[in-house]
């Protein structure tokens, strides 16, 4: 479950049922509003999850393009993140 100081690395991936600033987590409830911290430049986002994953070991959180886009990292793919529940 992600607690306070959950890092890791983040990936986005396509929803083809869900648009906007969404995202998949392994553990976390559907619904779940979990703020994403891009710690490569310090960007944020606050994310709903609505889906498992990823499962790629090491990444903790698979987000939307929109939210990558947010958080800096689309271009990149990846991005070393922190997630916190609100």
């Amino acid at each position: 479950m992600a607690s306070a100081g959950e890092s890791g690395i983040a990936s986005y991936y396509q929803n083809p049922y869900y648009g906007g600033l969404i995202a998949a987590h392994k553990t976390l409830p559907f619904g779940t509003r979990v703020k994403v911290l891009n710690l490569d430049n310090g960007r944020s986002a606050i994310v709903k999850i609505v889906d498992r994953g990823p499962f790629i070991r090491g990444r903790i959180i698979d987000v939307s393009p929109a939210a990558a886009s947010v958080l800096g990292f689309r271009q990149a793919g990846l991005a070393h993140v922190k997630i916190e529940r609100i």
